[in-house]
């Protein structure tokens, strides 16, 4: 009976080795596939921070584009200004805008002169470039 108490802690030594070992062989590739994950996190984090800072570069250069488009758009209204101003201030320019009117609305050589006071040469002009 002796014999058999000792076979029996025998076998359940060698089981609990065997165990013990392949519960290190298991431990040791989770530790593997962690490290793995680890590196891929790190590396997602890293690529996260850096289209983070290309958003905030993008959000940065619309920003100022924006305030730049803002700035032409006064200037242009500006210069709009200054151009209704010009023209209702030049009596000749005035004449020339209402010939200009006139030949879209199909007036002819002699209607012209008389209407706007132009002499034949410049209503000729007129005719030339803004006739269609």
């Amino acid at each position: 009976m002796g014999n058999e108490y000792l076979i029996a802690a025998l076998a359940y030594v060698i089981v609990s080795v065997g165990l013990m070992f392949y519960l290190q062989m298991k431990s040791s590739k989770l530790k593997s596939r962690v490290e793995a994950l680890t590196l891929l996190v790190k590396e997602s984090d890293r690529q996260r921070e850096a289209v983070k800072r290309e958003l905030n570069e993008l959000r940065s250069g619309t920003i100022g584009m924006g305030r730049k488009l803002l700035e032409i758009e006064k200037k242009l209204h500006a210069q709009s200004e200054l151009i209704e101003e010009t023209s209702q201030q030049d009596p000749q320019a005035k004449l020339y805008s209402r010939a200009v009117k006139m030949i879209a609305l199909g007036a002819d050589i002699e209607e012209l002169m008389r209407e706007c006071e132009l002499p034949k040469a410049e209503v000729e002009l007129l005719l030339c470039l803004h006739k269609k």
